[in-house]
């Protein structure tokens, strides 16, 4: 008599690093790339923050990703879990 052996389990995608992310957006667009996930995630206002004042607000959206399950915090790095950023179109157009 022979075991059966359970189905496979597809593997879990692998989670998406914020910096690799941000490497992908480029330099010259990355405060444009900010400010759009922060109005995607509905902060007020995010076009007309000042730039370090954006910062801030993403690593706490980040962590808010994180609290919700959504993310894992790294050392300097967010690793975001598939469907993470699902309808951010920004993020949406950079992915093929």
């Amino acid at each position: 008599m022979t075991a059966e052996s359970p189905a496979a389990d597809p593997a879990p995608e692998p989670a998406l690093s914020w910096r690799e992310l941000e490497t992908r957006v480029g330099l010259d667009a990355l405060p444009a790339f900010h400010r759009s996930f922060l109005t995607w995630r509905g902060v007020e206002g995010a076009d007309g923050m000042p730039l370090r004042r954006v910062s801030q607000r993403v690593d706490a959206e980040l962590n808010r990703l994180v609290q919700s399950g959504q993310a894992r915090k790294g050392e300097e790095d967010w690793l975001l879990e598939a469907g993470a950023l699902e309808g951010f179109e920004a993020y949406e157009a950079l992915t093929p």
